[in-house]
C-alpha cells in the first residue's frame, strides 16, 4: 500500500508541474503574440500547441525506448486526442458571454479537417499493420525492412501541408492585432525566455511520466493501454487544460480553440516520431489492436465539433452545455469503458 501511494504522489507530482508549466506557456505565449504581432489563432495553433504536446511528445519516445512500452506510447497519443476534445466541453461550460460555437471562427474546420485525415490514415495503418502481422510478403515487408510504417511519411507530410495551409488561411483572414507598442506586458526577449524554461520543465516532467505510469498499471492490476490512453494522456494534456482556461480568462477563445486542435495535429505526428524511434519493430504492428477505438472515437468526436463550428448551435441543455458537448462527453465515456474492458 505505501509503495502504490508513492506512485499515486510522483504521478501527482508530474502532473502538478505539468499543470503550473502549462499556464506559463500560455501566459507568455500571449505576450509573444501581442509583441510580434502574429495572430491568436496561429499562436494557439502552432507556437501553443507543439510545446504543450511535448509531454506526449517525451512520454512518446521514452516509452518507445527506454520504457518498452508501445502500448503507452500510441494510447497516450490518440488518449490525448480524445482528452483535448474533451476540454472542448470545458470551454463550452465556462464561456458564459455567448454560445461558444456561434462565437468561434470559422477558420478551425481547417484544422480539424485535417485532423480528421490524419487520423484516418493512423486507422488505416493500425488495422492493415495488424492484418499483416506475420506475413513476409507485400506491405508488412516492405514496411519491416524499412523498420517504419509507410503510413508514417505520409504522416510527416500531411502535418506539414496542415500546418502551411492554416498559415496562409490565418494570414489572409486574421483580424487586426493589438499595437504592441502601446503593451505593458514584460518584453518579447523575457517572454521567450520564460516561455523555454517553462517547456523545459514540461519536457522533464514528460519524460518522467511513463515510468511512473508503468509502475502504476502494475500496482492497481490496470492494463497498460487503459493507462496510457486515459491517466498518461490526462496528465500530459494538462498544458492544453491551462492554457485553455487561461486563455478563457483573457477572452482569447480562438486562441484556446486553436491551441486544442492544433496539439491533436501534433499527437498525430508524435505517432510518426515514435515509429522512427521504435526499433524492434512496426509500432503499429506491435500495439493493440483496441486503439483502433480511440482512433474511431477522436474521429467521431472531431467530427462533431466540425459539426458545431459549421452549425454554430446556440441553444444550451439544461444552461450548461451545448448538445455537441454532450456529444463528445459520451464518446469519451464509451472509449474509456471499451479501454477499461479490453485494453492489454
Amino acid at each position: 500500500m505505501i509503495h502504490t501511494s508513492l506512485i499515486w504522489m510522483q504521478f501527482a507530482l508530474c502532473a502538478t508541474l505539468i499543470g503550473l508549466a502549462g499556464y506559463q506557456l500560455s501566459f507568455q505565449g500571449d505576450v509573444i503574440a501581442r509583441r510580434t504581432g502574429l495572430s491568436g489563432n496561429w499562436i494557439g495553433l502552432a507556437l501553443l500547441a507543439t510545446v504543450t504536446s511535448l509531454p506526449e511528445l517525451a512520454t512518446g519516445i521514452s516509452s518507445v525506448t527506454v520504457a518498452n512500452a508501445p502500448n503507452l506510447a500510441v494510447g497516450d497519443a490518440l488518449g490525448s486526442c480524445v482528452v483535448n476534445l474533451v476540454f472542448l466541453v470545458v470551454i463550452d461550460f465556462f464561456f458564459r458571454k455567448e454560445p461558444v460555437w456561434q462565437r468561434a471562427a470559422q477558420g478551425h474546420l481547417l484544422a480539424a479537417s485535417f485532423g480528421v485525415v490524419m487520423l484516418g490514415v493512423v486507422l488505416a495503418g493500425l488495422l492493415v499493420s495488424q492484418l499483416s502481422t506475420g506475413q513476409t510478403s507485400g506491405l508488412a515487408a516492405t514496411a519491416a525492412q524499412w523498420g517504419f510504417s509507410l503510413v508514417t511519411p505520409v504522416l510527416l507530410v500531411l502535418y506539414l501541408v496542415a500546418m502551411r495551409t492554416v498559415f496562409a488561411y490565418e494570414r489572409d483572414h486574421a483580424a487586426p492585432n493589438n499595437d504592441p507598442s502601446d503593451d505593458t506586458s514584460p518584453s518579447l526577449r523575457s517572454a521567450a525566455t520564460r516561455f523555454a524554461l517553462a517547456a523545459a520543465v514540461v519536457a522533464a516532467a514528460g519524460v518522467w511520466l511513463p515510468f511512473v505510469a508503468t509502475d502504476l498499471a502494475q500496482a492497481m492490476g490496470w492494463n497498460k493501454s487503459f493507462v496510457g490512453s486515459l491517466f498518461v494522456a490526462m496528465a500530459t494534456s494538462l498544458p492544453e487544460l491551462a492554457v485553455t482556461l487561461s486563455a478563457l480568462r483573457m477572452g482569447a477563445l480562438d486562441m484556446a480553440i486553436g491551441n486544442l486542435l492544433g496539439s491533436n495535429l501534433f499527437n498525430v505526428l508524435i505517432i510518426a516520431i515514435d515509429d522512427l524511434c521504435y526499433h524492434p519493430g512496426v509500432l503499429l504492428a506491435e500495439v493493440s489492436a483496441v486503439h483502433a477505438v480511440t482512433v474511431a472515437s477522436a474521429i467521431t468526436m472531431t467530427g462533431l465539433a466540425m459539426v458545431g463550428l459549421f452549425f454554430k448551435p446556440g441553444s444550451r441543455v439544461l444552461r450548461a452545455v451545448n448538445w455537441v458537448s454532450l456529444g463528445l462527453i459520451a464518446m469519451y465515456s464509451l472509449n474509456t469503458w471499451v479501454l477499461f474492458l479490453h485494453g492489454e
